[in-house]
């Protein structure tokens, strides 16, 4: 087996991959030592700065905003009307002024704030621009954060790309032998020209990845894009003796980066294998700040087996440095399950409910009284509030239906405390997993992948799915630092998380507090050294009932 690797040592720093690209402002690297020196910043706007042409006070502004984190737009100008000459101009914040009221049914939202910060700049001596009047105060919260999304920004980023000299000629090129010879090269093709009696091994191509006309050289290119653009991206890449690709992984720097923050729960999605997709995709996918999925790295599986999993996993442990996360979710698989107890022993393994409840159909509904053993296993499954309600409701369902000799459900029983809710109650799955019978579940390349999307299709959307997540979060990080939270109760807790959570968690923590309203009846029942465990009766409502119910706490 041979296996070839590049950049084992990722930088936990949360730097994004797209905004150093055509930037021509921040910082800049030392190639030889790597330490970094500030360019000297431009100074403030103030009444008199002249410039030389109405471009150049242009691009000024924009980079003092871009620095700042707001965009700009010209709002007013002024010309002479012989000439049609510009001798005045109002720059403005982005956000400035209000758009008009729209008649349309489903309206955009208002994006503007009516903001007050601007500079006017007018011609003097028919030859220099100078400023005239400043305002500098916003009324709205600025984000650098965000910066690179604003229209004005992204427009001198494309004029300084233009602007830019050819690049000159790469020297130096890292091959990647994915085919020893071209014999092989026409059987990985479907078809062969050499016969077994020219005494040619004919490999069991089951156990390769099956890469179509034009998938190896895509992939290729893929990584060496990504290993130009991004120096801490990582690939591993698994061969067989006679130089077949059988495994890929890679992880990107952003990816290798939010996982200092985001390890305590890992998914690992192999939806497209087990719904024997022509793309054998498997994905690490962790929860974020918001609650949103953000990619840990991913990889290109050649055959759903123990060997191959363990491969897989240990690639990407070995890009993390070994830092293990405390719950992994995965489908519920026999090679699955082997695989994660040897290469993460320490980490708690849960089934994912969700891909469980949506087999029940495919599994059961040939049954005699299939929608009567439907409901009795959900209100089973979503409904026990205690160990012993599951036990008995599960219990009845099999007696009352003859479902003793099901294979599946005995499975299912054996392995109950990986995925029925009542047994992972002292689970942290950082709201990865639905629990509740309406919720459902997203993969993280949902609406890029299909039935019978290619290797080659798939690297080429690959960068336009992860920018359209990180823009996703950006746009939740602003929004949730502008937004004012209404407290529903006067607890001194709940001050205090409001300026601690993001909008999203925190709606879901004030859920919690109003159910405490419906606890009553709190009763101590052990004390041992610093643990005291109490029980705690709760009004809930199920199926338009009022129910109490008791939990005990420590």
């Amino acid at each position: 087996m041979e296996e070839v690797c590049l950049n084992s040592e990722p930088v936990f720093d949360m730097v994004d991959e797209y905004e150093g690209e055509g930037d021509c402002s921040a910082v800049e690297h030392d190639d030889e030592t790597g330490s970094k020196h500030s360019k000297k910043e431009p100074p403030l706007p103030t009444i008199g700065l002249e410039f030389d042409s109405f471009d150049e006070a242009y691009d000024y502004y924009n980079i003092y905003a871009k620095e700042q984190g707001f965009g700009i737009r010209v709002s007013n100008s002024w010309f002479r009307t012989k000439k049609k000459e510009r001798y005045r101009a109002k720059l403005s914040c982005s956000s400035a002024g209000f758009k008009k009221k729209s008649e349309a049914n489903n309206p955009r939202p208002e994006t503007r704030t009516g903001c007050p910060a601007m500079v006017v700049i007018r011609l003097v001596d028919s030859k220099r621009w100078r400023i005239v009047e400043v305002e500098l105060e916003h009324n709205h919260q600025v984000s650098p954060q965000i910066k690179r999304f604003y229209k004005s920004h992204k427009k001198m980023i494309l004029a300084a790309r233009k602007a830019r000299p050819p690049a000159e000629p790469v020297t130096e090129i890292h091959t990647i032998k994915l085919y020893r010879t071209a014999a092989m090269d026409a059987v990985s093709n479907g078809f062969s020209n050499v016969s077994e009696r020219e005494g040619i091994h004919q490999p069991d191509h089951s156990k390769h990845l099956e890469l179509k006309e034009g998938d190896a050289y895509a992939v290729y290119n893929f990584f060496c894009r990504m290993k130009l653009t991004n120096p801490n991206f990582f690939y591993l890449m698994d061969f067989d003796d006679d130089s077949w690709l059988k495994n890929v992984f890679w992880a990107d720097a952003r990816s290798r980066a939010v996982y200092g923050y985001f390890s305590d729960t890992v998914a690992i999605d192999t939806t497209c294998l087990t719904s024997k997709y022509e793309l054998p995709l498997i994905s690490f996918v962790g929860v974020n700040h918001h609650g949103q999925s953000v990619l840990l790295g991913c990889g290109f599986l050649g055959h759903k087996s123990v060997e191959y999993f363990v491969w897989i996993f240990r690639a990407w442990l070995k890009c993390m440095l070994g830092h293990q996360p405390q719950v992994i979710v995965t489908d519920q698989c026999k090679p699955l399950q082997i695989a994660v107890s040897e290469v993460f022993p320490k980490a708690r393994h849960c089934f994912c409910l969700w891909y469980i409840m949506q087999r029940v159909p495919e599994k059961l509904g040939g049954l005699r009284g299939f929608e009567e053993i439907k409901r009795q296993l959900n209100k089973a499954v979503y409904n026990s509030l205690k160990i012993i309600e599951f036990e008995t409701s599960w219990t009845e369902m099999i007696k009352k239906h003859g479902l003793g000799d099901n294979k599946w459900l005995q499975t299912l029983y054996e392995e109950r405390k990986q995925w029925v809710p009542v047994y992972l109650k002292d689970t942290f799955f950082s709201g990865m997993i639905p629990i509740r019978e309406n919720e459902s579940l997203n993969a993280f390349f949902d609406g890029y992948v299909h039935k019978h999307t290619s290797f080659k299709e798939f690297v080429d959307k690959y960068d336009l799915a992860l920018y359209r997540k990180h823009l996703k979060e950006a746009t939740a990080d602003v929004q949730s630092k502008n937004s004012s939270f209404e407290l529903k109760t006067r607890c001194n807790f709940e001050v205090q998380l409001s300026k601690a959570y993001t909008k999203e968690i925190f709606d879901k923590f004030q859920s919690e507090v109003e159910g405490m309203y419906s606890c009553f009846n709190t009763r101590q029942v052990t004390a041992n050294g610093p643990i005291v465990t109490y029980i705690v009766k709760e009004r809930v409502e199920i199926e338009g009932n009022e129910k109490e119910a008791c939990f005990e706490r420590s």
